[in-house]
């Protein structure tokens, strides 16, 4: 909305005295060339380089529609942009604004570029929040170039914008920021005299518990600064301990070091609890990584693998619900991945076991690495080609389906490995099955006993 009165206070207010604003305010860029992270965005030429008026030509700047995760700059950027930008700024938050206020602005802008000749950037924050007919009531300001547009939103906007409103803006995606981005961040914060001026320093290890409290979010990672460093300084210290950040935020650091002896040994315990079947060893060992901030893909990749090594065919269901929740972790991340990391993991742990498939394929391998292998049986062969029979390829092959019980009793295996056993099911869970089906089908098959 346009500024009033008191917001003009509030903001004077904030120039004079910095420190009544919070940090994470004080320390929003005041350029695009001071923005962390998403230089995907940042190019020369792209749409928000244009938006702050560096380019030139018949072709003027594009509406936008911002995607990304909170604290990954959505609103940062359209603070820059309010900074740098020669046009008439106004902004809106979807969870207060409704039609009349869209259309206040839009008159507005209307007003303003008809009588000085005054372009208007609206900036949206929340638009996903807004109805359908909220949104339609900006079509023909977008549409006619009255407002430049900036929407910013967290939900995927192929669900939560009109489509009408999608094909006359550009989406933008913000990525996740980087522990590298966090990490410049709060050491330019720390030093900066819009922050803390250096009062106080940041030993390297609650460093590491700051970004692991941050989890990507910039916005938490400088609040929870603020609240170390004035705790800090209330105790007469300079430097933010471990333990005062503990305590400012309410959070244990977990030790855990990504990079090192934890992250596998954690990892190496969750599997191994799964296998024993204590699911709720398993659960610790899954909220130790959750908390640490491990790679919610790491831990999805070693639950498929477990699905495979220790369940097998003694649950069927094991692996493809292993694998749909490395496809859901992929797709929303934390923190509601450790909601789907929870459920493959009990479904795991409580799961029969079964290693056969494990050493089944392990005795196969190593068979082929002493170099039992030999011609495949002529019979089998490619017999598809021009010439294949006269090679004999193909000649003497029972077609299985043309047998009243699907099962042919001829040769398979190379004449070395021809009575060779490598999978040997066991009777739990759902493998039992497996294992009468073993039994009969070598039965049938004419096969001896190695």
């Amino acid at each position: 909305m346009e500024p009033d009165l008191f917001t003009a206070a509030a903001e004077e207010r904030q120039e004079k005295e910095p420190s009544s604003s919070p940090l994470a305010v004080r320390m929003r860029p005041r350029t695009l060339d001071e923005v962390v992270g998403q230089q995907h965005l940042l190019k020369p030429g792209s749409p928000l380089r244009r938006l702050v008026g560096e380019a030139s030509g018949p072709a003027g700047p594009s509406s936008v529609i911002l995607w990304g995760p909170p604290g990954t700059g959505k609103t940062t950027l359209a603070y820059v942009v309010s900074k740098a930008t020669n046009a008439r700024f106004v902004e809106l938050s979807a969870i207060t604004a409704g039609v009349k206020e869209v259309r206040s602005v839009i008159d507005g802008a209307r007003r303003a570029s008809g009588g000085y000749g005054k372009e208007t950037v609206l900036f949206l924050d929340e638009i996903h929040r807004f109805s359908k007919a909220q949104q339609d009531s900006l079509l023909p300001a977008v549409e006619n170039r009255w407002v430049t547009l900036i929407a910013a939103t967290t939900e995927n906007p192929y669900f939560s914008v009109i489509s009408p409103l999608l094909s006359r803006s550009l989406l933008l995606t913000l990525e996740p920021l980087t522990d590298d981005d966090i990490k410049d961040l709060v050491r330019r914060a720390l030093t900066d005299e819009r922050g803390l001026k250096g009062a106080v320093t940041l030993p390297e290890e609650t460093e590491s518990h700051l970004l692991r409290i941050a989890g990507g979010d910039a916005r938490r990672a400088l609040t929870a600064l603020e609240a170390a460093a004035g705790a800090a300084l209330d105790k007469g210290e300079t430097e933010i301990g471990l333990t005062t950040l503990e305590e400012t935020v309410d959070r244990a650091a977990v030790k855990y070091d990504r990079d090192g002896d934890q992250h596998y040994d954690v990892a190496s315990a969750l599997i191994k609890s799964i296998r024993g079947s204590d699911v709720d060893a398993a659960l610790h060992y899954l909220a130790r990584m959750i908390e640490a901030g491990e790679d919610p893909r790491f831990i999805a990749r070693r639950l498929m693998i477990s699905a495979s090594e220790d369940i097998g065919l003694a649950d069927p269901n094991a692996l493809p619900i292993a694998v749909a929740a490395a496809q859901a972790v992929a797709m929303i991340g934390f923190p509601e991945a450790a909601l789907t990391l929870s459920h493959a993991t009990i479904a795991l742990a409580l799961a029969p076991k079964s290693n056969a498939a494990t050493i089944a394929i392990g005795a196969a391998l190593e068979d082929v690495r002493k170099g039992l292998a030999g011609p495949v049986p002529a019979h089998l062969r490619d017999s598809h080609y021009k010439g294949a029979t006269k090679l004999g390829h193909g000649q003497g092959y029972v077609y299985p389906h043309d047998l009243p019980e699907g099962i042919a009793a001829q040769q398979y295996a190379p004449d070395a490995l021809k009575d060779r056993e490598y999978y040997e099911p066991t009777r739990h869970g759902a493998e039992a099955r497996y294992a009468d089906a073993v039994e009969w089908t070598r039965k049938n098959l004419g096969r001896k006993r190695s």
